[in-house]
């Protein structure tokens, strides 16, 4: 694989820790800034909403912006969030910290994919992403159990001024590995970028993306309060069992990408989604054990974010058959889908903790990724409709 996409990956590291340690903090920040574990909760969703504004509006207006330049602009942007993240005398500012770290985690992942997919040959492209995304389970593997411990130990503000140092770091892998040419798609209007929205088959992709991601952060957002609530596990235990999430997801995402590349995303959604619903079930019954909590958590690492390379290269795929003079743009409008399932999921799911539990995040989320599985599956066949379609059409073409 290229450098170019190490230095991707050494990225996505950095903005995958400071997205996800959160989740192991939230008992944390609510104690220290005298909230409820709902309204800390509100933390994820504020930065998913960052996301998902900066992903495609951002992405759209950058597009003339070259390539190399525009990476080190979000790195740097990235940095000076986690800063005033680290200063943030309260909870609103912290929220506008999340908002502002948000906003560069967006337009990074949008154009992050297709630079991915332009350096490796097609039947390559979903390893490709796969790997830069593997930077966001590496970060589930070290960053957030690190970053959860740090923040127990010493208070949460030095984990996000441990956060800004990893964003150095990545600003200077950046500098030194991206290439200076990196090719930009042909520039196109806003409305003409924007105009993606029009396209069905795009639009059930992304609902695709967002219930699915929607289903599992219901429950993710609070794993942390289920472990030591319900499971019985020490505060000081919580980052152990976000490693063996972690470890587990790494595996969980080199694997979704090869089954996307081998069988085809909507065969590799379909399985991947069958899984994790039956995981977010069994969740529901074995939280009350400790050991039990801890292989099904495993099991759930295993597909939580296996999904990831198939939903974004079967975006692409889309884009470059219906919207191929914005690319970029669909594919920044899948990250900002993915982040309104994330957004959306935290708020249900607090609204679900305060009125029915902690136990019913698992089962409830567990459905919302059914309804996923029911859209993919829609989504295949319209494809093969869609195939017979042209193959008919030239078939008629071609008779005498």
């Amino acid at each position: 694989m290229p450098l170019a996409l190490w230095a991707l990956t050494l990225s996505a590291f950095a903005i995958g820790t400071t997205e996800f340690v959160i989740v192991g903090l939230i008992p944390t920040i609510a104690a220290s800034l005298d909230v409820s574990v709902p309204s800390a909760g509100l933390l994820v969703s504020v930065y998913a909403l960052g996301v998902a504004i900066g992903a495609p509006v951002l992405t759209a207006m950058s597009s003339r912006v070259p390539r190399k330049f525009l990476l080190l602009a979000l790195m740097a942007l990235f940095t000076v969030g986690n800063l005033v993240a680290w200063m943030a005398p309260g909870y609103v500012a912290l929220m506008g910290a999340r908002m502002l770290t948000g906003l560069a985690h967006g337009v990074f992942f949008s154009i992050g994919s297709t630079i991915a997919t332009g350096l490796v040959s097609k039947d390559k492209a979903a390893s490709a992403i796969a790997l830069m995304f593997s930077g966001l389970t590496v970060a589930l593997v070290t960053g957030v159990p690190l970053g959860t411990f740090i923040g127990q130990m010493f208070g949460w503000q030095t984990t996000f001024l441990a956060v800004s140092l990893l964003g150095v770091i990545a600003f200077v892998g950046s500098l030194i590995l991206v290439p200076n040419n990196i090719k930009n798609n042909p520039p196109a209007s806003m409305l003409k970028q924007l105009a993606v929205l029009k396209q069905p088959r795009l639009l059930l992709v992304y609902a695709i993306t967002a219930l699915g991601y929607g289903g599992t952060f219901i429950a993710f957002t609070y794993l942390a309060p289920i472990l030591q609530e319900v499971a019985g596990f020490s505060a000081s235990s919580v980052g152990l069992v976000m490693l063996v999430y972690g470890v587990s997801v790494a595996f969980g995402n080199i694997w979704g990408g090869r089954l996307a590349d081998k069988k085809g995303p909507v065969w590799a959604l379909q399985l991947i989604f069958a899984l994790l619903a039956l995981v977010l079930f069994v969740l529901t019954f074995t939280a009350t054990n400790a050991w039990l909590a801890v292989i099904t958590v495993l099991a759930w690492g295993a597909v939580a974010f296996g999904n990831v390379p198939g939903l974004q290269v079967y975006v692409v795929q889309q884009a470059q058959r219906d919207a191929p003079e914005a690319v970029d743009v669909a594919s920044g409008l899948n990250i900002a889908a993915f982040n309104l399932g994330i957004a959306g999921g935290a708020w249900a799911g607090g609204l679900i903790v305060a009125h029915m539990g902690l136990l019913a995040t698992p089962w409830i989320g567990a459905l919302v990724v059914l309804g996923a599985l029911g859209l993919t599956t829609l989504s295949g066949r319209l494809d093969k409709q869609g195939t017979a379609s042209v193959a008919h059409r030239l078939c008629v073409a071609e008779s005498p």
